[in-house]
């Protein structure tokens, strides 16, 4: 008997070691953009994921470009399961064959979301619309800016900051001043040209995003090309910043969500972004980050769409090409390099 209780305490025991490995929740990666990007994504997406799924998630911090490198570097074994990236390296990972098709008949919302929103053959969908604008010290900017223009007024020299080409605000700037400039996809050599000594009058040329919010909050700077939607949440936390959408037309940026070729968990992946897609996620994030939805269901509170690029200012913007901008960045990044940064 005793011999009988001690074997049924040991198989007990041995049940119990094994029991956390075979009910171990599953672990989810997702490379996401930084700071409140970050906080938001958690609030919004994660949390609402891991109850309704029970699964853990981990994210892995790092601007568009990290995460394309990132890819690229393990050639289709991805560690990551979901990313969210702009849409030219999307679009750039999937002409190089480094993403998952995203099958629509496994995300529940995919109806509920704008047509233009999916990318070419369903390699990623758009997860959210902001853009490159404006942002500036409204204590210390007294009159509003309204063109890109203002930027390379002598007044800010030392006092503005601009994004390095590796940042999607760098190249994102540099088409629209190459534009303004008379310059084309296929010559931005006037763009880099008028650029060039607005660099050299740059606290920094910043490569993440927060790090602007540390050039405010220490007053080195009073105007920055930055996005509306960061801008929003640091004037919500009492940052003094505005935007201010130039006339030429700002440009948009469609941060992306896609599902790099080599995960394993390909169906808690589309699981996670169907979430992103809901209504709520997609109502709780915009209205968090102040940026705007991709869910035709969803509907923005006063506050965020004064501040999210609607109506008269998107048929304003400057939509790029994601496939265009995919193939001309490498070597508009080497020209960056050469003429801009050394």
């Amino acid at each position: 008997m005793k011999i009988t209780t001690r074997i049924a305490k040991a198989t007990a025991l041995a049940g119990a070691m094994l029991l956390p490995a075979a009910a171990s929740a599953e672990e989810l990666v997702v490379g996401a953009f930084g700071g409140s990007f970050a906080e938001n994504a958690k609030a919004c997406y994660v949390e609402p994921f891991e109850k309704a799924t029970g699964a853990t998630v981990t994210l892995k911090l790092a601007n568009s470009s990290q995460h394309a490198a990132a890819v690229r570097a393990t050639a289709g074994e991805s560690d990551m399961d979901v990313i969210f990236m702009d849409d030219a390296f999307a679009a750039q990972l999937k002409n190089e064959g480094l993403t998952e098709k995203l099958d629509r008949s496994k995300l529940t919302h995919a109806d509920e979301i704008v047509p233009d929103a999916w990318g070419a053959d369903d390699a990623y969908v758009v997860a959210m619309l902001s853009a490159t604008t404006i942002v500036y010290n409204p204590q210390t900017v007294t009159t509003p800016p309204t063109s890109w223009k203002d930027l390379f007024d002598p007044k800010y020299a030392g006092r503005v900051t601009i994004g390095d080409i590796s940042g999607t605000t760098g190249w994102q700037f540099l088409m629209a001043v190459n534009k303004m400039e008379g310059g084309s996809l296929d010559d931005i050599t006037p763009g880099l040209k008028a650029i060039k000594p607005l660099a050299e009058n740059s606290v920094v040329l910043y490569t993440q995003a927060d790090q602007v919010v540390s050039l405010f909050e220490r007053g080195e700077v009073d105007i920055a090309v930055w996005y509306p939607d960061r801008a929003g949440v640091a004037a919500q936390k009492g940052l003094p910043v505005a935007v201010a959408y130039p006339q030429e037309g700002a440009v948009a940026i469609k941060p992306s969500v896609v599902m790099p070729k080599g995960t394993q968990r390909s169906d808690l992946a589309l699981k996670f972004i169907d979430q992103v897609l809901s209504a709520e996620s997609q109502k709780c994030f915009s209205e968090a980050a102040f940026i705007g939805s991709v869910n035709k269901d969803v509907k923005l509170s006063d506050e965020v769409s004064k501040i999210v690029p609607t109506d008269e200012v998107v048929k304003k913007l400057l939509f790029l090409d994601p496939n265009t901008m995919s193939q001309k960045l490498p070597e508009w990044t080497r020209q960056w390099q050469r003429e801009v940064a050394r």
